[in-house]
């Protein structure tokens, strides 16, 4: 069993109090947070977790250690607005278990606002672009079933929910501050409170956020990820980070610089693999010589995480299609990059 720290409590230089609270989202261990603002006008959660296994009961767990260790009574019912960072099924999978202990208005970017209003669309749209994707990509047809079967398991207990307002870039809502910053997910959103960033998944402390390619889906890709980084650091005065996963980030403009050195040494990576291997190669070769060992869900996160790195050297000049002709007659033949440097 995991065991989870603490919830704990910040407060902002605005004077929002900002309770921490850790749950497991998915089975495997899989750990985030979700946040309750108390001091930035209603009562306000931000993100619900993933609604699956104990994400729930944990969820609960923080509001009964908000009140024993900081003498604050709040429970579900208390909630009048939630905060969805953006449209991944660990943040936003608990909203239904959430809105059925209250009436909270719920508020996203317009970006991901279809990923909960038109759920159902959503999923199959995103599983017909991400066939094409694995077709170009060469991936063969019995593991393309595979990533199927794994891509859609912890989809299944997630319907459509009303969405109460959008989020927009800039946007102050109660001192809160939405700051846009597509490229982990299109409608990403980062949350300034005076001197407090609560900056979800698109900047944490160890990992670099997982990236996959915009021909999957528009607003991804790492060129709108690096360039939402860059936008981040035009924010002065940011004391501490809170991600919606791993621990509290000290110094938040050097991990940005840190992360895109990380992103930098992937894309030399690619080159160097394409170089020592001398002849054309696909995303799914590129990204079995890139990440050899990894297993089950983390393939497909693997062939992502590749695709959007190739996705960016092409993009950039730094690539072209070999097989172009092949490309032109076929109906969605696996496309073969060679350098162009």
């Amino acid at each position: 069993m995991n065991l989870l720290p603490p919830v704990e409590q910040f407060t902002s230089s605005s004077g929002v109090d900002i309770y921490r609270l850790p749950m497991v989202l998915f089975p495997n261990n899989f750990t985030g947070h979700a946040f309750l603002l108390e001091g930035a006008g209603p009562l306000t959660l931000v993100d619900t977790g993933s609604g699956i296994g104990r994400s729930n009961d944990d969820l609960l767990d923080g509001f009964r250690q908000i009140q024993q260790r900081f003498g604050r009574a709040f429970t579900l019912a208390d909630i009048e607005r939630v905060i969805i960072t953006h449209g991944h099924i660990d943040h936003f999978g608990g909203l239904a278990f959430v809105k059925s202990h209250t009436n909270a208005e719920v508020g996203i970017h317009e970006l991901d606002r279809r990923v909960l209003t038109n759920y159902e669309e959503r999923v199959i749209v995103a599983t017909k672009a991400l066939g094409i994707y694995f077709e170009r990509a060469g991936i063969s047809p019995a593991l393309r079933e595979t990533l199927f079967e794994m891509y859609g398991f912890a989809k299944k207990h997630v319907t459509s929910i009303d969405v109460d307002f959008s989020l927009e870039d800039e946007g102050i809502i109660d001192g809160m501050e939405f700051i846009h910053t597509p490229g982990h997910c299109p409608g990403q959103v980062c949350i300034r409170l005076g001197d407090v960033l609560l900056s979800a998944d698109h900047v944490l402390s160890q990992t670099t956020p997982h990236q996959s390619p915009e021909s999957i889906t528009h607003y991804m890709g790492l060129d709108h990820y690096a360039d939402s980084l860059r936008k981040l650091l035009r924010y002065e005065g940011i004391r501490l980070a809170l991600g919606g996963h791993e621990d509290t980030i000290h110094d938040l403009y050097g991990r940005i610089q840190a992360i895109r050195a990380s992103h930098n040494r992937k894309l030399d990576r690619i080159r160097l693999i394409m170089r020592d291997n001398g002849a054309p190669m696909t995303i799914s070769q590129i990204s079995k010589a890139m990440y050899p060992d990894v297993e089950g869900y983390h393939i497909l996160l693997a062939i992502e995480e590749a695709g959007a790195h190739i996705e960016y050297l092409y993009q950039h000049g730094h690539l072209t299609i070999a097989n172009l002709k092949e490309f032109e007659a076929a109906p969605n033949p696996a496309i073969l990059y060679e350098l162009h440097d």
